[in-house]
């Protein structure tokens, strides 16, 4: 048994501490620094997670009016935009939603005015084509983004944490930020009805890389004492037992039995219950987002860890039975409303069926790690996309993963399906049906399949058509082949609610009234205010929530500290 110890400080080794080494932490902690405020950093992981799971991300940025999407000949708007969030974001709670709607209106505003200059000041920047993510429910006052918006970092996630990263080290460096790795909080210290520090556990040493599930042995204890906290600490997509505990089943269903995981084990959610013990108020936290296209990682890195496919629009979506997804619910549209459906079925994957010829233009994987082309900005290899052929890491998946089954003819593709799935076999006739009957539409040039229409509609904007929707073809058709279906899981991933915090980070207290020297940011904030998002997010919005109110929180604290 490991020799316990014991750490103390006093109130004057820092100035505010930040419980969450992740990119909100970071970024929090950059501007207290560039105001000249001392931070100790606290997070329960190892130095080689700093950036946290942003540094997983694919790196994607919500911007508005940008000049790529002008380039584009994109027609937006910060009217446009606010339309589609608060379409999106369906607030219809009274006391909730009152602080999630003003930062809806204050983050849309950012995005379509300082975002682009703040990012590009420290260095950021991002690929010339903008991608149209969560095309939408089918309305022009519902759900979705009219135009495309999702700015893609040239870097990915790591760029992203890079940029906040390295001038925290400068700051470390120069005595103004002392990190404090393998220490988890348990407890928040309230004294006179203030934040004035925290209290946790002391973990065993770990080597582990980045993302891989650490030990949590303890071996000590300790208390850390400043003007004030931020806690930045993340969600609870890592931790199944809170998500299945705050699952919205009288909304969307009932949790599958079984899902895939999109964030490494530490997003466990345990700083939410710690701070709404001190006396926080948490609100939405039913609201979450998970997506419905995850696969099994063949090469995982964290418990479950599951991979998004970043659908193209033109898969037929099947459900377990091999029964059409009805529409609106194509690939990349509705995530939550797909979700909603999929759970009404009784199962818990769906089926994608699919050429070759689609896979090779339409499938990306969401993940910094799957995109080394991007990640490593290789332009010579980025060239490559446009190229015959899958990107490698798809098709490592097609070669490795046992969500994919690939075949010549139909018969054999539903055979192949039904080996992965014997207790749920479906019907050769009926995934034919489908089929064929899809395949009927696409002979014209127009069609009544509102599925086809997407699909064209995608094709008109040019950088789709050029290296994102593969043109229209009979599914059926040998020369576009083989075909491949993919097996698709419920993958956790966001929490949209949270802490209840002001436009300054602050947080509230049930009451209304503001915790005094306590703050919060990022997605223990439902990315702001409680749940910036609504019931839906955008995409490109969660890299951005966590710099907005990061930066929101460490100005208003370097603006109360003076």
């Amino acid at each position: 048994m490991s020799e316990r110890t014991s750490e103390r400080t006093s109130d004057t080794d820092a100035d505010v501490i930040v419980v969450g080494a992740g990119l909100a932490g970071l970024v929090a902690t950059y501007e207290l620094t560039r105001a000249g405020k001392r931070v100790v950093l606290v997070d329960q992981e190892n130095a080689a997670n700093l950036g946290g799971q942003a540094f997983w991300s694919l790196g994607g940025l919500f911007l508005v009016d940008s000049p790529e999407q002008r380039r584009m000949g994109i027609k937006d708007s910060y009217e446009l935009a606010l339309a589609d969030w608060l379409g999106s974001a369906g607030f219809d709670r009274e006391t909730e939603d009152r602080w999630p709607r003003k930062w809806a209106e204050a983050y849309v505003r950012f995005a379509a005015g300082e975002k682009r200059e703040y990012l590009y000041g420290l260095g950021l920047k991002v690929t010339p084509n903008v991608g149209w993510a969560e095309r939408g429910s089918g309305t022009a006052t519902g759900h979705g983004n009219s135009v495309p918006r999702f700015h893609l970092t040239w870097g990915t996630g790591p760029e992203v944490v890079r940029v906040f990263r390295e001038p925290v080290l400068a700051a470390a460096a120069r005595g103004l930020v002392t990190f404090r790795h393998r220490h988890r909080v348990d407890g928040l210290i309230v004294e006179d009805g203030a934040a004035v520090g925290v209290r946790g556990s002391l973990l065993a040493p770990s080597d582990e890389p980045r993302g891989v599930a650490s030990s949590r042995e303890s071996v000590g204890d300790f208390e850390l004492r400043a003007r004030a906290v931020v806690v930045t600490s993340g969600g609870i997509g890592g931790n199944h037992d809170l998500v299945r505990e705050n699952w919205p089943a009288d909304r969307v269903g009932p949790a599958p039995a079984s899902m895939v995981t999109g964030v490494p084990a530490y997003v466990d959610g345990r700083m939410i219950g710690i701070t709404e013990e001190a006396g926080a108020s948490v609100v939405n936290r039913d609201r979450m987002w998970h997506y419905t296209e995850g696969l099994k990682n063949w090469d995982p890195v964290w418990p479950g860890h599951g991979i998004r496919i970043i659908p193209g629009p033109s898969s037929l979506w099947l459900d377990a039975t091999g029964k059409r997804l009805p529409a609106p619910l194509f690939p990349g549209h509705d995530t939550l409303a797909t979700l909603r459906h999929i759970t009404a079925t009784g199962y818990d994957h769906t089926w994608f069926i699919l050429t070759r010829a689609i896979v090779e233009k339409e499938f990306a994987l969401s993940g910094s790690e799957q995109n080394p082309d991007l990640t490593g900005k290789d332009m010579k290899l980025v060239l490559q996309r446009v190229k015959k052929g899958a990107p490698g890491p798809v098709q490592a998946f097609l070669d490795k993963g046992e969500d994919f089954v690939v075949r010549r003819n139909l018969k054999d593709l539903v055979a192949g399906m039904n080996e992965l799935t014997p207790d749920t076999p479906v019907d050769h006739e009926q995934v034919e049906r489908e089929i064929v009957a899809r395949d009927r539409e696409v002979r014209n040039g127009y069609s009544k399949d509102l599925q086809l229409m997407a699909v064209r509609n995608a094709r008109s904007y040019l950088p789709d058509r050029i290296t994102r929707v593969a043109k229209p073809h009979r599914l059926l058709d040998p020369v576009q082949g083989p075909l491949i279906a993919v097996r698709l899981h419920v993958l956790t991933r966001k929490t949209l609610g949270g802490l209840e915090t002001n436009l300054d980070s602050q947080v509230v207290r049930g009451d209304g009234s503001v915790f005094e020297g306590l703050y919060a940011a990022g997605e223990v904030a439902g990315f702001g205010g409680g749940g910036v998002h609504g019931y839906n997010a955008l995409e490109g919005t969660f890299l951005g929530g966590c710099i907005f109110s990061g930066r929101a929180a460490g100005r208003a604290l370097a603006r109360s500290l003076a």
